[in-house]
Parts: C-alpha cells; sequence; structure tokens
C-alpha cells in the first residue's frame, strides 16, 4: 500500500504541490483564529452550593445547614468528594465530582439533590444556590476602583449598578465578584424608649415597615376610547415620604414611623473589605466561563471599561493592569514560540551543513510547518485550544518532524548522485531513481516514527489533573509526527523529483559535503580502533549504565516543576474573632512591606469574602495580589527578599502561592499549598491542639516554607439564653422572643427602595444606643402580651461566651489541616521525612486519624501509571522491532539504544536540578522513541550489505560509515531544536518543557555517541558465531 502511495504522489506530482499549499493556506488562518490560554482547562468537575444563613453561629450553620446538604449530595452519582465550611452566617459546599464527568449533568444531580433539602432548613436560611460554573483559570482580571472625592458609598454603588452589570453582559465572563466600599442602605432605626413613650410594639412597627413601601394594581379601565392601565403609587425612595407612614391612630392622634424611629441612608454591616497600594479601594474580580478566549475577552473587558470611564465621575478611577491573565498568557505564548522559531533555525543550519544543498535543505524543512499546520487543526478538531503544553508539544516535535524527511532526501539525493555518474546507458529513470530510493528506507523510516508514537502513548492513560495537563502536549506531539511521515512518503519525493534532478547539479555535488567526509573519515578511524578493544568499550558502557540507575534512584520527586506567573498572592491570616477594622491593619502592613520590594509596583487586597463568594474567608483572612516584574535580580534573590520583608510583619500566619499554581494546589487538597496534612476527628479543641503539636514537631525538616495549621480558635460570642419559666409568666412565646432578638439586634429587610434601575434593602433594627454594647442589648425592651414593655434581662440571661469561627469537613468529617509549601528540596523525600516524624511521635486519640493531600499524591499516581504503561510500549516496541526484522537477536540489538539514552537523561537531571518531574519522565518516553529510531537505522542497513554479499566485518565498518550522516542529522535536529527550550527554563510557559528538552538533550547525546560505537560491537559479536558456523 505504502509503495503505491509513492507511485501515486510521483504520478500526481502537481495535484499533491497544490494540496499542500492549500492545507498551509487553511490551516494557517485556523491557528489565527484559535483561542489561547495558559494550559488546558484542568478544572475538576465541581459544583459549589452556596447558603447564607441570616447571622447564625458556625456550630448552628454546620447542624442546621452544612448537614443536610453534604449528606443529599454524598450519595450522588460519581460524586469524588465533598468538602464544606461553615462559618458566621454562611455555609458552602464543595461537590467534586469524578474527572470525566459533564459538568452539565453534575450541576444537574446536585440541583435535584438541593431542591429537596431547601424545603426542609430552617426559617430564615435562604435557598442553598449554584455558583457560577467557571474555570480554575477563571480569575482573569483585577479591577479597582478608586476616587479622590466620591464617597465610599457612592464608589460602591458605582460598581455595583454601573460597572458590574456591563461586564456581566460581555460574552464570556462568567461572575463579577465585587469587595469594598461602603455598601448603601435605607435604614430605620427604632428607639424602644418612643416606642414605649407612644406604645408602639414591634411588631406593629414590622408590620407598618412592611407596607410603608409598594405599589398595588388597580386593574384596567376603559374611558374614551382607550384603555388605562389603574396603578396605586405607594413607593417611594425619599426618606422623609417613609417616616409619615402610619403605625397606628390611638385616641384619634396618628403615630407615624419617624415618631418612634430615625430614617436615614447608611451603609451595611462589611464582611469584607478591599484596598489598592494600601488605601481603600473597591476591588472587582472578573471570573470567566471555560473554554473563553482569555485574549480576546481581555481586550474586550479593556474597551467596554474606556467606554464606562467616560461617563464617570471626573476623580473616579478605574485601572486594569493589576493582575491580568493576558499578560502571563502572552509572556508564555511568546516565550514558546520564540524558541519554536530558534529551534527550527537550528534544524536549518544542521541540515545545511550536512547536505551541503539549499534545495534538499528546503524539500526537508517543509515537513515543519505542514505537520504543525496538521496538528493545530486536529487539536481544534478535538476541541483543544492553542496553550503552552500543545505549543510545547510542538516544539519538543520540531526536532523530529525534519527526520523522516531527512531520512528519504539524503538516501535519494545519494542515490541520484550515484545515478549521474553511471553512463548514458546505464542510468535509470529520475522518477524510478526516487522510487527505489523512497523505497530503499520506507519501512525503516514507518517504523522508526510509529516507535516514538507508541512511545508517546502512556501520556494517555494519565488521569485527573496530570491527564488534562498532558493531553495536549501528547496530541499535538504524535500528529504531528505522524504527519512528518505522510510529508515524507508523499510531498518529499515529489520536491526531490523537481529540485533534485537537475543533472549538472548532481555530477557538481556527486561528493559527500565537506564535513560529512572529514566526519566519516575521524569515525571510521576511531570504529576501527573501538572494534580492536570490543570488551573494554561495552565493559565501559555497562558500568556508565549502573551508574546511572544509581543515580537515578537518588533523584528527588515532584509532580511539576514551579511556574513563573510574574504574579504572587499572598494569603495572610490573622486570629480569628478580630474586627475587620484590625484585620485592615495588618493588611495594609502586609502590603506597604510587598511595596518596599523593588520588582513590586503594585498591590491589591481583598479581606474577608463579598456576597456570595465562594472564598469562605473569615474577616480575619486576606488576599493580596502583587504582580512583579524581575529586571536585575534572580527569581530565587526575589522569593527571598518577599520573605524576609513580610517575616517583619507581626499577628498574621503568612502563605506565598501564585494564582494558578496556588489554585491547582486548592483543587487538589482543598488547601492553598503544596502539602496539606488532614487532621480528622470529632472535638474542634482537641484537633486544634493536635495539629499545633504536629507543626511543632515537623517544623524543622529541611525544605518547609509557609508552615501554618488553620485558626481553629474559638471566637467570642455573645449569647441571649430565654429563661422560660420568666418567658411564660409574661405570655411571651419562643417565636416572639427569637423574633425580637433577630429583628432589634440583627435588623430585618423589610422592603426594597428604587432608584431608577437600582435596588437597596430598607432595614429595620434598634438604632445604637441600644444594642452594640452587652449592657444596652440587657436593657432592650421587649413587648409582653399585654403591650407593655420590659427590659430583655427579666426574661433571658445574656452572657458573653466563646464558640468555633469556622468548622471545616470533608466527606461528612470534621477536620483541621496543617499546611506548608516546600522551596529548594523535592516534595517527595519531604514528605517522607513528615510522615515518618508523625508516625513515631505523634500519639492519635480513637477515632482519629489523618490524610495527606497535595500534588505529590497526584505524582505518586502519575509515575505509577506512566511505569507501566512504560513497560506495556516497550513490549509493543520489540513487537514492532521483531516484525520488521524477524529474530529476536536483532530486535534486541536496537533495544540496547536505550539503556545507553538512560545514561544521558539521568545525568542531564542530575547536573541541572536534580528532581525527577512528570515532565522529566515524560522526556525519557520520548527519548527512548527517538534513540530507537537510530538503532533502526544501523541494523537494517547492516542487513542490505550482507545480502550485498559484503563480510562481518566490512558490513559493520561500511554501513556505519553510510548511516553516520542520517543518524548525526536526525539526533543533531531533534536536540539542537531542544537547546533554547532547555536553555530557557525559568521563562513563563516553559517550565514544564523545559524538564523534558534537558532529558532528551543529554539522552540523545549519550545514545547516539554510544549508539554509533556500541551497537556495531554487539552486532559483530553476536553474528561472528553464525559466521564461524557457516565456514
Amino acid at each position: 500500500m505504502l509503495n503505491k502511495i509513492i507511485k501515486f504522489s510521483l504520478h500526481n506530482r502537481f495535484f499533491v504541490v497544490i494540496a499542500s499549499v492549500l492545507l498551509l493556506i487553511f490551516g494557517s488562518v485556523v491557528a489565527s483564529r484559535m483561542e489561547v490560554d495558559v494550559f488546558p482547562d484542568l478544572t475538576a468537575p465541581t459544583v459549589v452550593v452556596l447558603t447564607e444563613a441570616h447571622g447564625m453561629a458556625p456550630e448552628e450553620v454546620e447542624k442546621l445547614v452544612t448537614f443536610p446538604i453534604e449528606t443529599s449530595v454524598n450519595g450522588a452519582t460519581n460524586v469524588r468528594r465533598v468538602r464544606s465550611s461553615s462559618s458566621a452566617g454562611i455555609s458552602i459546599v464543595w461537590v467534586e465530582f469524578e474527572w470525566d464527568t459533564d459538568i452539565y449533568k453534575a450541576r444537574q444531580i446536585v440541583n435535584e439533590k438541593i431542591t429537596a433539602v431547601a424545603e426542609k432548613l430552617p426559617q430564615g436560611v435562604g435557598n442553598p444556590t449554584m455558583g457560577p460554573q467557571s474555570s480554575i483559570m477563571g480569575e482573569i482580571m483585577l479591577v479597582s476602583v478608586t476616587a479622590d472625592e466620591t464617597s465610599q458609598i457612592d464608589l460602591r454603588t458605582i460598581a455595583d449598578w454601573t460597572i458590574r452589570p456591563r461586564l456581566l453582559a460581555t460574552g464570556g465572563v462568567s461572575q463579577v465578584i465585587v469587595i469594598g466600599g461602603e455598601y448603601k442602605q435605607y435604614q430605620i432605626l427604632a428607639s424602644p424608649q418612643k416606642m414605649n413613650y407612644y406604645n408602639v410594639s414591634l411588631n406593629e412597627l414590622l408590620k407598618a415597615s412592611e407596607e410603608a413601601n409598594g405599589n398595588s394594581s388597580g386593574g384596567f379601565m376603559n374611558e374614551y376610547n382607550n384603555e388605562y392601565i389603574v396603578k396605586g403609587i405607594g413607593r417611594t425612595s425619599d426618606i422623609k415620604e417613609i417616616g409619615k407612614s402610619v403605625i397606628k391612630t390611638v385616641n384619634g392622634n396618628t403615630i407615624k414611623i419617624e415618631d418612634v424611629a430615625e430614617i436615614k441612608i447608611g451603609s451595611s454591616l462589611k464582611i469584607g473589605d478591599g484596598s489598592l497600594k494600601g488605601q481603600p479601594a473597591v476591588i472587582m474580580t472578573v471570573m470567566k466561563q471555560p473554554s473563553t478566549n482569555t485574549l480576546e475577552l481581555t481586550e474586550t473587558i479593556d474597551a467596554s471599561i474606556a467606554d464606562i470611564q467616560k461617563n464617570l465621575p471626573k476623580d473616579v478611577h478605574i485601572n486594569t493592569k493589576i493582575f491580568r491573565q493576558a499578560d502571563f498568557i502572552n509572556a508564555s505564548i511568546s516565550n514558546i514560540q520564540k524558541t519554536l522559531l530558534e529551534g527550527t533555525a537550528f534544524v536549518i543550519i544542521i541540515l545545511f551543513l550536512f547536505l551541503m544543498n539549499w534545495r534538499a535543505t528546503f524539500i526537508s524543512l517543509l515537513a515543519i510547518p505542514i505537520s504543525l499546520i496538521v496538528a493545530i487543526l486536529t487539536l481544534k478538531w478535538l476541541g483543544f485550544t492553542i496553550n503552552t503544553m500543545s505549543l510545547g508539544g510542538m516544539a519538543i516535535a520540531i526536532g523530529d518532524l525534519v527526520d523522516d524527511a531527512i531520512i528519504d532526501v539524503e538516501n535519494v539525493f545519494k542515490r541520484l548522485k550515484e545515478n549521474a555518474l553511471k553512463t548514458k546507458a546505464e542510468q535509470k529513470d529520475k522518477l524510478t531513481v526516487i522510487f527505489d530510493g523512497s523505497f530503499e528506507i520506507r519501512s525503516s523510516v514507518i517504523n522508526a516514527t510509529f516507535i516514538i508514537i507508541v512511545a508517546f502513548l502512556p501520556l494517555f492513560f494519565l488521569s485527573g489533573m496530570e491527564g488534562k495537563l498532558l493531553a495536549p502536549l501528547g496530541i499535538a506531539f504524535i500528529v504531528a509526527l505522524f504527519a512528518s511521515l505522510i510529508v515524507s512518503i508523499t510531498l518529499t519525493p515529489v520536491l526531490a523529483s523537481y529540485l533534485l534532478t537537475n543533472d549538472k547539479m548532481l555530477l557538481k555535488q556527486h561528493k559527500e559535503s565537506w564535513l560529512v567526509e572529514r566526519l566519516q573519515k575521524i569515525y571510521s578511524n576511531a570504529l576501527n580502533k573501538v572494534m580492536e578493544m570490543k570488551k573494554a568499550v561495552l565493559i565501559i558502557a555497562g558500568g556508565l549504565f549502573l551508574v546511572s540507575l544509581f543515580v537515578m534512584s537518588q533523584l528527588g520527586r515532584s509532580f511539576l516543576p514551579e511556574f513563573n506567573e510574574g504574579s504572587l498572592v499572598i494569603s495572610a491570616v490573622s486570629l480569628p474573632g478580630i474586627s475587620l477594622e484590625e484585620s485592615n491593619k495588618i493588611g495594609t502592613q502586609v502590603e506597604k512591606a510587598l511595596l518596599s520590594v523593588p520588582e513590586i509596583k503594585i498591590t491589591t487586597r481583598r479581606t474577608g469574602r463579598a456576597e456570595l463568594d465562594e472564598h469562605a474567608q473569615g474577616v480575619n483572612a486576606a488576599e493580596i495580589d502583587a504582580p512583579f516584574t524581575l529586571e536585575e535580580r534572580s527569581r530565587e534573590e526575589f522569593m527571598a527578599d518577599v520573605r524576609e520583608k513580610l517575616a517583619g510583619v507581626t499577628g498574621a500566619n503568612i502563605t506565598i502561592g501564585q494564582p494558578i499554581g496556588h489554585r491547582i494546589d486548592h483543587m487538589l487538597s482543598g488547601t492553598r499549598a503544596n502539602i496539606a496534612i488532614k487532621i480528622f476527628g470529632t472535638d474542634l479543641n482537641k484537633l486544634f491542639t493536635l495539629s499545633n503539636e504536629i507543626k511543632a514537631k515537623i517544623q524543622n525538616v529541611e525544605g518547609l516554607v509557609d508552615l501554618s495549621v488553620e485558626q481553629q480558635v474559638e471566637i467570642p460570642q455573645i449569647q441571649i439564653k430565654a429563661k422560660r419559666d420568666v418567658l411564660n409568666q409574661y405570655g411571651i412565646t419562643i417565636g416572639q422572643f427569637n423574633e425580637f432578638v433577630d429583628v432589634a439586634f440583627a435588623g430585618e429587610k423589610v422592603s426594597e427602595i428604587y432608584e431608577g434601575n437600582k435596588t437597596f434593602d430598607l432595614i429595620l433594627r434598634f438604632d445604637d444606643a441600644n444594642k452594640g454594647k452587652i449592657e444596652n442589648i440587657k436593657n432592650a425592651m421587649i413587648d409582653t402580651h399585654d403591650g407593655k414593655k420590659i427590659p430583655l434581662y427579666y426574661v433571658a440571661d445574656v452572657v458573653s461566651t466563646s464558640g468555633p469561627n469556622t468548622i471545616n469537613r470533608e466527606n461528612v468529617q470534621r477536620k483541621t489541616v496543617v499546611s506548608a509549601n516546600v522551596s529548594g528540596r523535592d516534595q517527595k523525600s519531604v514528605v517522607a521525612d513528615i510522615q515518618k516524624i508523625i508516625d513515631e511521635q505523634v500519639k492519635l486519640p480513637e477515632e482519629y486519624h489523618i490524610e495527606y493531600g497535595g500534588q505529590f499524591e497526584a505524582e505518586a499516581e502519575a509515575s505509577k501509571t506512566l511505569i507501566l504503561t512504560s513497560l506495556i510500549s516497550l513490549l509493543v516496541i520489540f513487537l514492532i522491532l521483531y516484525q520488521e526484522f524477524k529474530k529476536v537477536k536483532t530486535a534486541s540489538i536496537i533495544l540496547l539504544n536505550l539503556p545507553l539514552a538512560l545514561i544521558g537523561g539521568v545525568f542531564s537531571i542530575y547536573f541541572t536540578s536534580g528532581i525527577l518531574s512528570i515532565p522529566a519522565i515524560i522526556g525519557f518516553i520520548t527519548l527512548f522513541g527517538v534513540a530507537t529510531r537510530n538503532g533502526i537505522l544501523l541494523v537494517s542497513h547492516y542487513e542490505t550489505l550482507e545480502k550485498e554479499g559484503l563480510s562481518l566485518y566490512e558490513t559493520v565498518i561500511q554501513g556505519s560509515k553510510d548511516r553516520l550522516s542520517p543518524i548525526l542529522m536526525t539526533a543533531l535536529t531533534a536536540g539542537l531544536a531542544l537547546i533554547p527550550l532547555a536553555i530557557a527554563s525559568d521563562l513563563p510557559g516553559n517550565e514544564i518543557q523545559s524538564p523534558m528538552a534537558k532529558v532528551i538533550l543529554g539522552g540523545l547525546l549519550t545514545s547516539t555517541l554510544l549508539n554509533i560505537f556500541i551497537v556495531p560491537v554487539v552486532y559483530y559479536l553476536s553474528n561472528r558465531k553464525k559466521v564461524t558456523n557457516e565456514k
């Protein structure tokens, strides 16, 4: 069949050329329109259920809200784990599904479950709502809104009612979370003393307030041939009007709301705040929907904001240049594009030096653009984006893409030159020579390519996040390689027939290029010497292999290399129970400390949480974003400086991460750090004690930084405990008592006030003189059944106690977490040290247990899968070789290249990072495929020469010399194309490809050098017996 393809191409040369040109044009258009992202979408299918529980204490929220929701979703189809967090006034449940679950199906399942539970939740608890679907790469930008003169209330109103709706209306935006400023509220502040004077009960005031602001419909009316809508207008946004509403009439005197309460516009209680460079600001977090083009969306948002800015007050400034994911994408993509171009330049130089013919070089090079275009079209068809991983697959493939074409062009060119030297009568037809030349090496080219593809298949067996991360890389690599194979048996022979058939040129270049001749001369001398000391050479190679195995066992292990995102996320958590004001002071200190680092020009802080925000932080927690640009100092020096500056901030636990990096951690272990030690049990105080004990025991482990314990400290509470006997005497029901506490102190929303299209809450509560201090609460007046008023302390004990601040659970068990990052050491050994210390030194009570989570779990699972599937792919490679050569011995000789390749790969890791990560393992996989190709080229040529009747020794020397040029060319193009990637390891976007490139580079070096000496020696030794037997 392959012969037919080559024949068809040579007979329809024009058609093949036109088809290739069309493919290039079409592919380029598609590529320019494809969406670009940092990584493939790594989001685990997760549904977030948020339930606002008006003013409830954490343990009440856990018992009455979180537990029923958890129980209902726990048994649902494909649920992987359920995590929850119950804090004052809010319950958040994260339902995580298996990786292959369709997110819409997951949301449907959760929706059905929570609908059933919603009816059973206590009165006054909001309906459970599902958070909008957004991806882990979701937070694409932060926008700050600041003003010189405009008040914080107006600023927040502008953000909520002008900017946010515009942004949400932009296609691709899933959510805009606003934090900071003052949230506007209309307030009716009742005075119990005045109510007592006018004899107005709280219930009467509540009813009057609810009815004080509303419209009514009076149906229709027909008159003068027109239909009129009849409408009663009672709605107003004027405070004075609301105050004039009647509560009741006593002895002909009307008592109005303004008689017993003050009505004013104020700001609601804050659970979060924002700041820019340490100054108050409104911070807006823009989140995108999955599979949306971040770069285009960022441009659209920029355009919308520029438009909004025109119509805002002059002193309001909107800043979008704080954290932008688009910057990281652009930096990453342009870095990889640069390495792609540099790699291609290396390939061109090598080809030209070896072939000394620009036509042959051009033919070989054409394989690159065509193969890359086919890879991009396939990615598009499979629904992937262009990201650092898919581009990385192409960058690694660059050198391999031209290999098939090189082998073909080199052989055809050689045969054409030989043909040109014959007399006219002996010369064959040019197309026949080209066909024969392609036919000779066709099977070894095809097998070599299939072997590389088979070697890469283990990537597709990875599950979970690493599977999603690396699939585009594997697809891009395999498709590009396969495309280059097709090019080598269609377009390459066709172009050779157009460009390489000129007799004059062939006669002029009948000799090899100057470089190849010199190399062949040096090589044949060296090979002759090696053949004289065969055993010594084999012993040296074996020794090196054993040393590399020992070194490999000493290497550190980690999951993914650190990304360089150009932005830091600093999490500062102070003691729970402190006020927002105090927390802001600490946050400002952190910002000032960061701004004193020269590389950081701007910081934004988000303290606490915004309404319906799934980041369940108390007011004691702040998140600070600090973009940085490295100029003079290295990343290590910069990070050391940041840690040193932040060490001066007291009163807060500080963890340093990066926007995407820490979200990946959060998704894997539920904690924003590399390692999470989760302690499960029932008693929160006991859990906290255990956590601190563990922290103290492990803090001296080398390489651990940012070690922190989840703050499970009791926070102050004021409990108003009803005295039932006394309540009975005054005829007050428990329902009335609870309603009084809720309305008087928390405040009750009684209506909404409309200003144009803006809506604000109208809240009824006691004025500040009657709440806000324990004494005031004790003396607050509660209504009895006969309309009298008595102080609250008659019927209730008002005591100051403490209770938990946040209750975190996972799979329906309470837990606390000790979290830590790793710096300057690999994760696997750090975790091993931690586990050893905890097993030996920490004694757990009954019903308590510890689990470990984080990237190292993913690493261990991925490594296991890769090693197992690699063994299977090795077997397949062996079968392909056996099928080609029909001899177990020959197939084994070719597989000798694998240990030879391992030597260089291991040493290149050892001398660079010393850490074996998943990308490095993939480097080894690629390397094995590329290294096997060299062995095939040699051995298949030996067999051809033996058939021509050469003696064994001549076969080995002549065959090796003939194949030196293609072997060096394929190895050098594959290797040198990776130099740019290997060198630029710390640039954004190259972090994952760089370890791969280093492994392949080192491995190719040793496998090529040893291959051209060891394979001839082993082939000679293994076939010598056969020759002596035949004699």
